[in-house]
């Protein structure tokens, strides 16, 4: 198994969440696996996502925003206009880092069976907050920044499974997302339930 805290230094991460991620390659150190830190080179992750997410948003939304601007929120339709910008260069450009990253996935996985990494950047955040803008110091630049921990393993096609992982000092649940190989959903599945057993996390309420 390998696990990072940050996706290699990928994304900036609260220290909250990297420590729930670092309590839990002990407990499957525990569990008897061999855990290493290392990370896969998600170069290209960000450019394949918001490029290909882009391209379907105006697809499938351009038409609404056409008829109905008035309605749609503005963080909504700036990603529905960043599709409509987009080029047939644009396209091939991200297809071609899709590629690029599924194989350095694939070769990753030749030498481990799970990855281990953090689901979300920052513990839960008040609802009346649209998105968070900073985290860990580092100011983010629109709604989808604080969600690269996650669209980055989207990016990569893998299956990918999220488990309950521990708290906050100040109670609020934190989850650990573990990342398996193309077509390696079984073996993710088995890792995920023997994590649940091993700290019943899911079954546990924080004392608020």
């Amino acid at each position: 198994m390998a696990w990072s805290p940050d996706l290699g230094g990928a994304v900036p991460v609260e220290p909250a969440v990297a420590g729930v991620v670092a309590a839990a390659a002990e407990v499957f150190t525990g569990l008897g696996c061999t855990v290493v830190r290392d990370c896969p080179d998600f170069t290209g992750a960000d450019d394949v996502f918001r490029t290909l997410r882009g391209w379907q948003m105006a697809t499938v939304l351009g038409p609404a925003l056409g008829a109905h601007r008035d309605r749609v929120k503005p963080s909504l339709a700036a990603n529905i206009a960043f599709g409509q910008r987009l080029s047939g260069a644009d396209l091939g450009r991200a297809e071609l880092l899709h590629g690029e990253l599924f194989h350095r996935m694939r070769e990753f996985f030749t030498r481990y069976d799970v990855l281990l990494l953090p689901v979300s950047q920052l513990p839960p955040f008040p609802v009346e907050i649209e998105y968070p803008t900073e985290i860990a110091g580092v100011a983010m630049e629109d709604y989808l920044d604080w969600m690269r921990s996650a669209y980055y393993v989207s990016a990569t096609g893998c299956p990918s499974l999220a488990v309950p992982a521990g708290f906050t000092p100040e109670g609020l649940p934190v989850g650990v997302q573990l990342v398996g190989p193309h077509r390696g959903e079984l073996p993710l599945l088995r890792a995920g339930h023997a994590f649940e057993q091993a700290t019943r996390y899911g079954e546990r309420r924080p004392s608020w």
